[in-house]
């Protein structure tokens, strides 16, 4: 079957093609790599790379023990502030955060590769399955974790070390989240997602049930009386409607579900890409679509934006990869209509967009995009039952800033808490700062007087 033949195939490619595409983007540094990269490091005392790190990382620390030849310490300063640091070196986007904040940029434009250094030790830790904390002693307090994503899995890590029992429950099959069903698979190769899992299940304390849902196997009513807290790291389930004509046509999908199905595929080849793809889209999720269809054997993909570049979410170095792999981004088009032909997509009917006194609004100017595969990348939305009388705000968890919520005994975080932006690395900072704050409520509640203090 020829790569250019019209229509939604599989095996576009040979299995050499797939493994060369599909092989890490950045793999890790060598030895000297690491030492050449951590000598431009200035070790700043006042760090603004720390600053603009969600987990507050010690980068000028770590940094240093690669420079001095210890990795293993420089995976303990990261794994302190960010236990699945390993992912976060993969899949943040740190060219928005930490490295854009480096001081190397004022006189070079090139910020010391902070994410690929963190890669280099976490790497070798785990590599070498160094294990930097030991559990104390049995609190005999029982926590509930809703949900196996980063924030669930930095809260049960952080609660086992202090003593704790944690159980996980999952909908899925894995345990994960996003990490293992919607990042790139050329971002984390090797089954990697599922190694960080192992390595922090290691610590102990923690039994991850999967298959079961909030709302359908249990409310949170049920958990909250039987156990002394819970931790809701629930992600974002929902899919935002287009809202256009012909949606529902075969050849419409959801770019999210594709990611996932891609990464979970035995075989890349298993995986039917059509000959022209279009992703509506601007975010990290309608790149990593748009470039794995490129991959996976597309002949012409296009992205779809309805705002200009500068309002897109995904990073500037996101869509020059983008760029790199053949994917054309188009700005200003809004979707109106998914053409047709014998009940499968034939192409999308645009409209340009423009600002008119700050409202997107359309100029009436219309055009057409060939296609024979479209994906959904317009957002996702929070979907959740059996959250009984927890206060939502904006369709969202409200909680303080420690995580807890309206409901006592109950915290929350990641991407279903009001302010979430979508970020492994916050999501691990929530659930790590929500750990803290629920072993502070139970160490005070079972010290005597605690209610009259």
């Amino acid at each position: 079957m020829g790569r250019l033949e019209t229509g939604i195939h599989k095996g576009r490619l040979t299995p050499a093609e797939y493994d060369a595409n599909f092989s890490d983007l950045h793999p890790r540094l060598n030895d000297h790599e690491a030492l050449v990269a951590a000598d431009r490091c200035y070790f700043c005392y006042d760090a603004p790379c720390m600053t603009a790190c969600p987990t507050s990382i010690d980068i000028p620390l770590f940094i240093r023990q690669i420079s001095t030849g210890n990795p293993i310490g420089s995976a303990k300063t990261i794994f302190d502030q960010n236990i699945l640091g390993g992912m976060c070196a993969r899949v943040c986007p740190t060219e928005q955060l930490c490295e854009q904040d480096c001081v190397r940029n004022t006189a070079e434009e090139r910020p010391v590769e902070i994410g690929r250094l963190q890669r280099y030790a976490t790497d070798i830790a785990m590599a070498e399955n160094k294990q930097f904390y030991a559990r104390t002693a049995s609190t005999g307090k029982k926590i509930a974790v809703v949900g196996a994503g980063p924030a669930g899995l930095a809260c049960a890590h952080r609660l086992a070390v202090k003593g704790h029992e944690v159980v996980i429950f999952d909908a899925r099959e894995k345990a994960g989240g996003l990490n293992e069903y919607g990042i790139a698979t050329y971002k984390a190769v090797d089954d990697f997602a599922q190694k960080e899992v192992d390595y922090v299940l290691s610590i102990g304390g923690i039994e991850v049930k999967n298959g079961q849902a909030l709302g359908r196997d249990f409310s949170l009513a049920d958990l909250s009386s039987q156990y002394d807290a819970v931790f809701l790291g629930l992600g974002l389930a929902g899919v935002n409607a287009l809202r256009a004509d012909g949606e529902n046509l075969d050849g419409v999908a959801d770019a999210v579900a594709y990611i996932a199905d891609l990464r979970q595929a035995d075989d890349k080849a298993d995986i039917a890409i059509g000959r022209r793809v279009v992703v509506l889209g601007g975010g990290m999720t309608a790149i990593d679509a748009a470039v794995q269809a490129k991959l996976l054997g597309a002949e012409e993909v296009t992205i779809c934006y309805r705002r200009g570049k500068e309002h897109m979410n995904a990073s500037e170095y996101e869509q020059d990869l983008a760029a790199s792999k053949g994917v054309m981004i188009r700005h200003w088009l809004a979707p109106k209509r998914i053409l047709d032909k014998d009940g499968k997509v034939a192409g999308i009917e645009v409209e340009y967009t423009e600002l008119r006194d700050g409202k997107l609004t359309g100029t009436g100017d219309i055009g057409v995009i060939a296609a024979d595969q479209i994906f959904k990348a317009i957002g996702q939305t929070f979907e959740a039952s059996g959250l009984g009388a927890l206060r939502m705000e904006a369709s969202r968890i409200a909680i303080d800033g420690e995580g807890r919520t309206s409901l006592d005994g109950v915290w929350a975080g990641g991407d279903c808490v009001l302010g979430g932006d979508d970020l492994t690395v916050s999501a691990v900072a929530q659930g790590r700062d929500a750990a803290e704050s629920i072993n502070h409520a139970l160490a005070a509640s079972t010290q005597p007087n605690a209610a009259v203090a």
